[in-house]
């Protein structure tokens, strides 16, 4: 419990959170009946996994029923990424059908409503802009939505850098001009168990329907959504995993679960690598692959296919047990480098040298090594990692494919 405990303090999780959730841990581990296919440790791991998926709560969709054109109010501090949040939800809801349109409702930060203006241009939504005050300004969206068929109306409020009267009062000004459909709360994760009474400060001057918890990709592992969903009641949605247009995914407690755990998210690496992969590519590769046929050209396409899914050490984050240690020791400039570095060389090469290695003589590995801007210790070290990836392939060959799942555990 002592372990627990401080797993879930130095994961942000509120001391007052925590020590009610070790109480209900407790009390179930003394009186739970020993699975047979777990150990003790086991059956306590299973018992706190199932008590923070239970805490966290379950998934809640997004309330789009009701008259069109909808409106969901974004609200939070200035920097927790409302801005980039708005276009996210945006992509998805057009994804989905929706006619949505993004309303610039902050005229108090710098370069806001440019910034809102590209992210638009990015997710291919349009942004309406006017001069005025925030209140007349979604006013005049929602009458210009009606009347243009558009179905979800994205506001991006104004942020503040700490809660206070004024802006809660805008906030409150809006609500009343234009029913919201939903009020989601952007919070950063990335500040802590301060997340909680940011959220309690916006509960009780707004009715907050959901939470958006951001920058989850960074070194915050997911302790202020226990917080937050445990004190105030309100559910999370959406979970922002990236700085990129298209890394918002639904909440799953589970998952998040996992995270917080440091147990990894293997669901979400699998739905990184379905998003990446060809998969009429992949299965002509694991037929040449187990039919001892791979080349450099193979060698070249899974490496793009790996650089689609992001960055190398948030895929290694993702993994369950050491491999998140290992990730943190991973110098994310330096992964991708090699990446970039191993690409140019296969580059590089003629067709005939991608197709048949055996070919590359001294001569032939200078010819690549400058056209390819590194040094023939490179190129070498790049033949040697694929000749081992050559007879793990024919190791697998002659045991039919028997290895694998020795292989990869």
């Amino acid at each position: 419990m002592r372990e627990v405990r401080l797993a879930l303090l130095e994961a942000d999780v509120h001391y007052s959170v925590v020590k009610d959730f070790i109480a209900r841990v407790r009390t179930r581990a003394v009186g739970a009946e020993v699975s047979k296919a777990l150990n003790p440790a086991q059956q306590v791991i299973k018992i706190v996994n199932e008590e923070l998926i239970a805490t966290l709560g379950e998934p809640a969709r997004l309330n789009l029923s009701g008259p069109k054109p909808r409106l969901i109010m974004m609200v939070g501090l200035q920097g927790s990424g409302k801005t980039t949040a708005a276009a996210k939800l945006a992509r998805i809801l057009r994804a989905q059908g929706e006619r949505v349109l993004l309303v610039a409702a902050d005229p108090y930060r710098p370069a806001a409503i440019k910034q809102l203006q590209t992210l638009g241009e990015q997710v291919g939504v349009p942004v309406f802009t006017e001069a005025g005050k925030p209140p007349d300004v979604v006013a005049h969206a929602f009458s210009s939505g009606e009347k243009g068929g558009v179905t979800v109306l994205i506001v991006d409020t104004a942020g503040r850098s700490q809660l206070d009267q004024a802006l809660m009062d805008e906030l409150r000004s809006i609500s009343k001009r234009v029913p919201a459909s939903e009020v989601l709360l952007v919070v950063d994760a990335m500040v802590g168990q301060e997340a909680l009474h940011i959220a309690e400060g916006f509960r009780d001057s707004v009715s907050l329907t959901g939470l958006i918890m951001t920058k989850m990709d960074g070194d915050a592992r997911g302790g202020a959504a226990i917080s937050i969903r445990s004190v105030t009641g309100v559910p999370i949605k959406y979970l922002g995993v990236g700085e990129g247009v298209d890394a918002l995914e639904a909440y799953d407690p589970s998952r998040l679960s996992s995270r917080i755990l440091g147990m990894g998210d293997i669901l979400g690496l699998i739905e990184k690598a379905e998003s990446a992969y060809d998969e009429k590519v992949s299965q002509a590769q694991a037929q040449r692959m187990l039919s001892g046929k791979f080349t450099l050209e193979d060698f070249a396409d899974q490496l793009r296919q790996i650089k689609k899914m992001g960055p190398l050490s948030q895929i290694l984050e993702m993994l369950p047990g050491g491999m998140g240690q290992m990730a943190r020791q991973v110098d994310p400039k330096d992964a991708e480098y090699q990446l970039r570095m191993t690409e140019a060389i296969i580059n590089s090469m003629t067709r005939q040298e991608r197709q048949e290695p055996d070919v590359l003589n001294a001569s032939r590995r200078r010819r690549i090594a400058r056209g390819s801007g590194t040094d023939v210790q490179n190129v070498n070290r790049l033949m040697k990692q694929f000749r081992e990836a050559q007879r793990m392939m024919k190791t697998l060959q002659k045991s039919g494919g028997r290895g694998l799942p020795h292989l990869f555990g």
